[in-house]
């Protein structure tokens, strides 16, 4: 991981849904939950999104917000947020320079062959913009409810 516990968030740019620029600076003042996915519409990355969804409002009642970002389009995201009608915000990162950061653009492996791709990770920061949690390599079965009983914890 290129972060740790205690850093700040990167002042680093997304591209949101809608097109529009998304500061991860300007989250800075409530908790937030920062997940890379590797594709929209996929098993894995729409269950993980769906869980998300399912726990957004314990989230809420904590004043955290979820952000799910890949290399996706805008226009793919707000189709597969409209799909399985999410309650998590999306963004892109198409030229990768946000998940370099984070470091969940890692070598990967299928079949003996070597690519580049996004690792499933997820970054719990406080309301002060401090990394609290960091969680490599996911699985997505309980890794929204995990996130969410430490975001709890930070009262």
């Amino acid at each position: 991981m290129a972060l740790t516990e205690g850093a700040m968030i990167p002042d680093v740019t997304l591209t949101a849904a809608d097109g529009s620029a998304l500061s991860l600076h300007s989250l800075i003042g409530a908790p937030l939950v920062l997940y890379f996915y590797p594709k929209d519409d996929t098993p894995g990355c729409t269950r993980e999104a769906q869980d998300f969804t399912a726990l957004a409002d314990d989230f809420a009642a904590l004043g955290a917000r979820i952000l799910g970002v890949s290399k996706d389009e805008p226009a793919k995201h707000q189709k597969f947020a409209a799909k399985y009608a999410l309650k998590v915000m999306l963004a892109t990162d198409a030229d990768g320079h946000v998940l370099e950061a984070f470091g969940a653009w890692v070598e990967k492996s299928m079949y003996g062959k070597k690519y580049m791709g996004i690792e499933r990770s997820t970054f719990l920061f406080g309301a002060d913009g401090r990394l609290v949690r960091a969680w490599p390599k996911v699985k997505v079965p309980g890794h929204a409810a995990d996130v969410l009983a430490v975001a709890r914890a930070l009262g």
